[in-house]
């Protein structure tokens, strides 16, 4: 019986469809029980369609996430990191600028692509890629949640020719230095002596140095999370001499260890500060010392080199370099060691009597 009088409560429905019991009291009469349990089988048998919920996906414009990456390197990056994304921003902005993210489409970035890999090279071209890559991961952090979908998903890396890089003789090295001023020497022996980075060396402050435990701390941001990472390294006694020179002439006003004064355009006035970058003269200094054109970094793949051939261990190199995996710290070491000569050698043996045994070799008759 689906409709009956329960005590206190009145008239009560219940049932059983498809499984699933329904039941409710508090009626005054039985017909009004009986109408209520009607109306709620007919509710089950055909239920009403939900409204549809419409939701309006917004898209933020490119040129907004542009920024807020470029804001994000600045303050978590290196002064070099953030000056590689500001000059590819600027180019990404004159081709998409004016357009959401979600029009950015994998092959409006593939035909950009292609176009500079033709212009330039393949090297180039994946370079945009991984940082258009960075780009847009970055916008799809769970944090942001800004995109749902990364656009160079699937973009293939371009073949390239890969070479090994030029690392200056040792007498190349000292005409150059040879060939500058007095505080360009000093910058040039420290860049050599510590094989810092150009932006650690630029960062240099005497504090992070000590003269009487004779080493140096250089900081550096290319670490994960852009933490600013210190590591001693010791003061050869060239770089104590150098260093001493600099501390005793030091303005006590300036605490960095190698500064200039320059016109800012931005505030447009004389300011005076560390070096952001110094790439430009080293054209004119090799050019003057007459040595075939080499930059600053190809200095820390020299230094890694002599020690290599010195048999300085792998991991002494990679603790002074300031790499975090070992296979950074192998492409630095471009010097043949005395293992792969004596293999060569080995292999050369295996020959030695080649021209006596060739088959193919005719012999020549004796004549009578």
């Amino acid at each position: 019986m689906s409709v009956y009088s329960a005590r206190n409560k009145g008239w009560r429905y219940d049932f059983t469809l498809n499984g699933d019991r329904y039941t409710e009291a508090g009626f005054k009469t039985k017909s009004a029980a009986r109408q209520a349990e009607a109306q709620k089988r007919e509710e089950i048998s055909n239920p009403k369609p939900q409204p549809e919920i419409t939701t309006i996906q917004t898209d933020m414009a490119f040129l907004d996430l542009v920024n807020r990456r470029l804001d994000y390197v600045k303050a978590y990056n290196s002064q070099r990191h953030y000056t590689d994304h500001l000059y590819l921003a600027r180019r990404w902005v004159k081709q998409w600028g004016k357009l959401d993210c979600g029009k950015v489409a994998t092959d409006l970035i593939q035909s950009y692509l292609l176009k500079r890999s033709r212009q330039t090279s393949g090297y180039t071209a994946n370079k945009e890629l991984r940082y258009l890559r960075a780009l847009f991961n970055f916008a799809m952090h769970p944090a942001r949640n800004w995109m749902l979908k990364n656009p160079t998903r699937g973009i293939e890396f371009f073949p390239v020719e890969k070479r090994i890089k030029y690392v200056p003789p040792k007498e190349d090295v000292l005409r150059v230095l040879v060939a500058a001023d007095q505080d360009t020497q000093d910058y040039l022996w420290t860049l050599a002596l510590t094989m810092g980075r150009m932006s650690e060396i630029n960062r240099l402050m005497w504090q992070d140095m000590d003269l009487n435990a004779r080493h140096v701390v250089l900081y550096t941001r290319k670490k994960r999370g852009g933490h600013l990472t210190p590591r001693k390294i010791p003061m050869s006694e060239k770089l104590f001499e150098v260093l001493s020179r600099r501390f005793e002439k030091r303005d006590k006003h300036k605490p960095w260890v190698f500064w200039h004064r320059h016109w800012s355009r931005d505030k447009r006035e004389w300011v005076e500060g560390p070096y952001k970058e110094r790439k430009r003269f080293m054209t004119t200094l090799c050019r003057k010392a007459g040595v075939k054109y080499f930059r600053f970094h190809a200095l820390r793949h020299f230094g890694a080199s002599l020690l290599d051939q010195a048999n300085v261990s792998i991991g002494s190199i990679q603790r002074i370099l300031g790499h975090e995996n070992r296979s950074t710290t192998e492409i630095y070491l471009h010097s043949i060691g005395d293992s792969e000569r004596a293999a060569i050698d080995v292999l050369n043996g295996q020959f030695e009597n080649f021209s006596h045994t060739n088959p193919h070799t005719k012999k020549k008759r004796l004549q009578p």
